[in-house]
């Protein structure tokens, strides 16, 4: 994942390497908040992202309201290989996110 303007984007690992695991990546430019510009999720990671809200809550009305980012793929993505999970098998997997993995899914 690469940060290139915009609010901070949160993006959600679950953590395959550790049971009922995730954790929190954030991009953007205020390394003194713990964002970074650039980050990446491993292989076979479940992944979803948002904008923070904490930066979203606190917008003006004429201020930015997006995240302009971007994902590098390696090796290249195949359709054929893409797997949109169902909610209810991940949150069987990881019931401590289970809010967050509502949040992102349907």
């Amino acid at each position: 994942w690469h940060f290139y303007d915009g609010l901070p984007l949160s993006i959600i690992v679950l953590d395959k390497s550790k049971p009922n695991h995730f954790y929190t990546i954030k991009l953007g430019r205020d390394l003194s908040k713990g964002q970074t510009f650039q980050a990446v999720v491993p292989s076979g990671f479940w992944f979803g992202s948002y904008i923070c809200e904490e930066d979203y809550k606190s917008l003006e009305a004429n201020d930015l309201d997006y995240s302009l980012v971007g994902c590098t793929v390696s090796p290249g993505f195949e359709f054929r290989d893409f797997e949109l999970a169902k909610q209810i098998d991940l949150i069987n997997e990881y019931p401590k996110a289970e809010k967050i993995i509502k949040k992102l899914t349907f």
